[in-house]
Formats: C-alpha cells, sequence, structure tokens
C-alpha cells in the first residue's frame, strides 16, 4: 500500500503544479476536471500522512518506553504507543476504502425516473410523494432540480414523472435509490379505513453529456403536438410539446413542461442521453457478465427496496434491513440515514471481494 500511496502523492504535487499554470486557469473545463482529481487525490494524501505520522508517533513513543526505567513513566509511553497505533489502524482502514475504484459515474447529475405502478389511483398518489421526498432532498442539499417530463393522474399524482437533479455528487448519493419503493395507508379513495399496498418505482440514470453519447440527427424522429393535462384536455394553444424518437434503439421520450417547443426538446435531448447512457453501460455490464455495481442488491426496478408504513410510521429498507420510526421526516427529505448505511454496505462489499 505505501508504493501505492507514494505514487498518489507524486500525482497530487503535479497537479498542484498543472493547476497553478495560467493554460489550465484559462480553460474553464480542464480547470474543472483538473480540480476534481485534485480534491479526490487531496482526501487520499490527507489521510496517508495522518496515518504515516501516527505509526511513526507510535514507533517512536515504544521506543521510549523501552529506553525508560521508570515504571510510571514507561507506563506512560507504552499508553501513547497504543494510541498512536490505533489511530493508526483507523486511518488505515480509511485508506483503504478510499482507494477502492470509484463508480465513473459518481460526479454526474442524474435524471430520476418515478412511475405508479400496482395500486391505481393511490399508486399515482404515492409516485407524488416521492417527487416530492426528491426534491426535498435535493433543496437540502442546495441541488438544482428541474421536471423533465410528467403524466399527472385525475387526483394530483403522477403516472410517470422526470426529473432532473444537478449538483455535486447527485448520482453517488442517490443510485441507490433504484427500484420499487412500497407504500402502506389509508388511501385517499377508500371509505372504509382499510389498510391499502401499492407501489412506484424508482430509476436512477446517470445523465450524459454530449461527449458520453453521440446521437446522430438521421437518427432521430420528432414530433410536435399540444400539450395535454390530465383527462387528456389541452393546456396549450400552440404545438409546443415534442416527442423524440430514437430509430436504433427504439426509445420514445415526450416533453411537454414548458410553453417552448425549443425547450421542451432541449429537455427531451437531455432525457434521451440518459436512457441511451444507462442502455449502453447496461450492455457492457452484461459483456463482462458483472453485477451492475451500481446499486446494491439487484438494482432492477422490480426488486423491492423500501417500505414505507403509514400506520407505524416506519421506513423500512429491505437490501440492509434498516428500520426507522420517523416517516414524516424521511418524506420531508431526511434520507441520508438510508443513503449513508447503502454506501457503506458498498464499500464493504468491494472490499470483502477485494476491490
Amino acid at each position: 500500500m505505501r508504493d501505492r500511496l507514494e505514487e498518489i502523492e507524486a500525482a497530487y504535487e503535479e497537479l498542484n503544479q498543472e493547476l497553478s499554470s495560467p493554460e489550465v486557469a484559462s480553460d474553464p473545463t480542464k480547470l474543472r476536471d483538473l480540480g476534481k482529481r485534485h480534491r479526490e487525490l487531496g482526501e487520499i494524501v490527507a489521510a496517508s500522512r495522518a496515518w504515516r505520522k501516527a505509526t511513526a508517533d507510535a514507533e517512536e513513543a515504544r521506543a521510549l518506553a523501552a529506553d525508560e526505567s521508570d515504571p510510571e513513566s514507561r507506563a506512560f509511553y507504552e499508553q501513547e504507543a497504543d494510541r498512536a497505533a490505533a489511530q493508526a489502524e483507523e486511518l488505515r482502514a480509511q485508506i483503504e476504502v478510499l482507494l477502492l475504484p470509484r463508480d465513473p459515474n459518481d460526479e454526474k447529475n442524474v435524471v430520476v425516473e418515478i412511475r405508479a405502478g400496482e395500486g391505481g389511483e393511490e399508486a399515482a398518489l404515492w409516485a407524488g410523494d416521492l417527487l416530492e421526498m426528491y426534491l426535498k432532498y435535493a433543496e437540502r442539499r442546495r441541488w438544482k432540480t428541474d421536471v423533465l417530463a410528467s403524466s399527472p393522474s385525475s387526483l394530483g399524482g403522477y403516472d410517470k414523472v422526470i426529473l432532473e437533479i444537478r449538483g455535486d455528487g447527485a448520482y453517488s448519493r442517490l443510485k441507490h435509490e433504484s427500484g420499487v419503493h412500497r407504500v402502506q395507508r389509508v388511501p385517499q379513495t377508500e371509505s372504509q379505513g382499510r389498510i391499502h399496498t401499492s407501489a412506484a418505482s424508482v430509476a436512477v440514470l446517470p445523465e450524459a453529456e454530449e461527449v458520453d453519447v453521440e446521437i446522430r440527427p438521421e437518427d432521430i424522429e420528432v414530433d410536435v403536438f399540444r400539450s395535454s393535462g390530465p383527462g387528456g384536455q389541452s393546456v396549450n394553444t400552440t404545438d409546443s410539446a415534442v416527442r423524440l424518437t430514437h430509430k436504433p434503439t427504439g426509445i420514445v421520450v415526450s416533453v411537454q413542461e414548458e410553453r417552448s417547443q425549443l425547450q421542451n426538446r432541449d429537455k427531451a435531448m437531455r432525457y434521451l442521453r440518459a436512457r441511451l447512457l444507462q442502455m449502453e453501460q447496461e450492455r457492457q455490464q452484461q459483456e463482462q457478465a458483472e453485477a451492475r455495481r451500481a446499486q446494491v442488491g439487484g438494482g432492477g426496478r422490480a426488486e423491492k427496496i423500501r417500505t414505507y408504513n403509514f400506520p407505524e410510521s416506519r421506513v423500512t429498507d429491505h437490501r440492509i434491513n434498516l428500520k426507522v420510526h420517523r416517516l414524516e421526516q424521511v418524506l420531508q427529505g431526511e434520507l441520508d440515514e438510508f443513503i449513508d448505511a447503502l454506501l457503506a454496505e458498498e464499500r464493504a462489499k468491494q472490499l470483502r471481494a477485494g476491490g
């Protein structure tokens, strides 16, 4: 590990030199990319230097204890040696985690697809609740959000809604939200007070930039039409809604959120790029016969990952068997307890697999 850390420290010092050059300062894209790499390496370098110091402190204290004739002083140095050795061991474990391969998508923005599942109108209302939960979580982290597309239901929920979230590490924090989110509660439409179970599926896609996915103009079929609301009623008098069909894959995306056709087309292209990037990454991973490392568990949409039980105010994540009894706070965007635990499990799995 020491050799690896020395290589990283050398690379970090090179980056320091590069970042101070006028050429990099005048190139915003290069400055951003190098700055990101500098932050990543800087975290490892700081832990490495602290580990080396704690290791040296432990060795020095042991040497002093061995040379000390006074029992009280020897006990003091031995105690200091044990303290420094314990700190060094903690830092070593931290470094092992920092050296694990990073998901290349972790720093990307995300596109979150929420679709009502079984449960009819109640499932559509639940999809709307999940949308609010992610909007509030994004607000807590000061991320920017934009609804790319939606299909409202008649009672105010959503049959489908597509949310774009932009911010540092958005994918790394949200990637484990993919799967089926089940709710147990008395629906608004239930007159007998009986508890129903319904569900909505969530898919978290890393947002693709133009350099990630090449879309040829001749591969896109563009249709424009009038926007419609719940029940099909027209909400706009102009043909501003846009539907894009990617002919090679058959993927179809429709956006009607904005009054401008150009804005709707831009949103549709962002959504389409994310779908195509996801498709390509899944194809590559299947070819390599690897489990999709982006999710804890299988990560498929059919997998039930979390249950929200209203009568007991309980939220359960089935992948890590984590239960909390503060459902209202979770729906207000307090998701970090789940997210941190899922990321810890992801790192533990990598360590058990040898990175």
